[in-house]
């Protein structure tokens, strides 16, 4: 885990207001479907919330899933000129907090590291 900040280049909408929050060792079912961002899978929880989940969170096998970490899908809305911390990256997307201490997923290209 490694700690950068970054200004926030594009604004960016949150497109999934209800995100999963999955513990290690939850179970999933896993959907084909296409994703601009390489390494991200769709998947459903037991309670029938869907979202993208990095493939390497997961140990697949056929149309199920099981994590292997805790994972939290929540995105952050952001404007332009914000300014971030970025705590990890995982295929394209920035893990962040926001200067009021949130935490959430950040497309890459929304980001300038500083």
């Amino acid at each position: 885990m490694f700690t950068v900040k970054a200004k926030v280049n594009s604004s960016y909408r949150t497109h999934y207001p209800h995100p999963l929050k999955l513990k290690s060792g939850d179970q999933v079912k896993i959907e084909k479907r296409k994703c601009e961002w390489k390494g991200w899978v769709w998947c459903e929880g037991k309670d029938g919330n869907t979202g993208w989940i990095p493939e390497n969170y997961l140990q697949i096998k056929g149309n199920n899933g099981k994590l292997l970490l805790d994972y939290d899908a929540t995105e952050l809305t952001v404007q332009r000129g914000e300014e971030l911390k970025i705590i990890k990256e995982e295929s394209g997307w920035f893990w962040c907090k926001n200067q009021k201490g949130d935490y959430g997923w950040i497309p890459k290209e929304k980001l300038r590291l500083r």
